[in-house]
């Protein structure tokens, strides 16, 4: 049985190494091709953190409301218990949601996402899907037909890790595109081997302009002087 975790997680902003935190965890569990109502979905208090207004503005979650929410160090080994050792899916997941979420692991001391589990979907996209002029997950949904009315107001871990997943099947379905510097080396090759095809190919002879010869003699005249 194949189960792959589609996740996505929201937090006070992009800077981990400066103190910003996890505050959502949304997870979905794709099992032979799909997708499951088997999912995990926890907020999180941030602990003193304050959430700035322009990340608020995307995911509408105040500290207010993350009050009485679990912290980290509870919600942390329920999150590993449900991904296990299945391989993990995360849009851009490698430049942001698998080093935030391993940092959040870390200082707790709990082991840390493996790179042989993190599939990022975004790399998977570029090696796979040539059209659209983005591939955000907003336009990779819109290129593939899916709905994105379930978070038309603010982004949401769960309702973007399920957007994630219909994503991701999507991208399995699609047939990896072409090695293009492989075709033109074939076509390289085909044209060193038949550089002519068919007939003879007369040499041709062009006259030059009594004009040009005599300004390429005097050129040459004055570099070899």
């Amino acid at each position: 049985m194949a189960r792959i975790i589609c996740f996505d997680i929201e937090t006070t902003g992009f800077e981990y190494m400066r103190g910003d935190r996890c505050i959502e965890i949304g997870a979905v569990a794709v099992v032979d091709g799909k997708i499951t109502d088997d999912t995990f979905h926890e907020y999180i208090n941030p602990e003193g953190k304050i959430i700035p207004a322009e990340s608020y503005m995307v995911h509408k979650i105040s500290n207010a409301f993350l009050e009485d929410k679990p912290k980290m160090s509870v919600v942390a080994p329920r999150f590993l218990e449900f991904i296990g050792d299945s391989q993990i899916v995360a849009h851009n997941g490698l430049d942001f949601d698998f080093p935030f979420m391993n940092w959040e692991l870390s200082r707790l001391g709990l082991n840390q996402i493996p790179r042989s589990q993190q599939l990022d979907s975004i790399v998977i996209a570029r090696n796979r899907v040539f059209g659209p002029k983005s591939y955000s997950l907003d336009a990779l949904a819109k290129w593939y037909g899916i709905s994105l009315t379930a978070r038309a107001d603010a982004h949401g871990a769960l309702i973007d890790a399920e957007i994630l997943a219909k994503v991701y099947l999507e991208l399995e379905n699609t047939a990896p595109a072409p090695d293009v510097s492989e075709i033109i080396a074939k076509q390289h090759d085909a044209f060193i081997k038949h550089p002519k095809i068919g007939g003879d190919f007369p040499r041709r002879h062009f006259t030059v302009p009594e004009n040009e010869l005599a300004a390429h003699r005097e050129f040459m005249e004055k570099i070899t002087a």
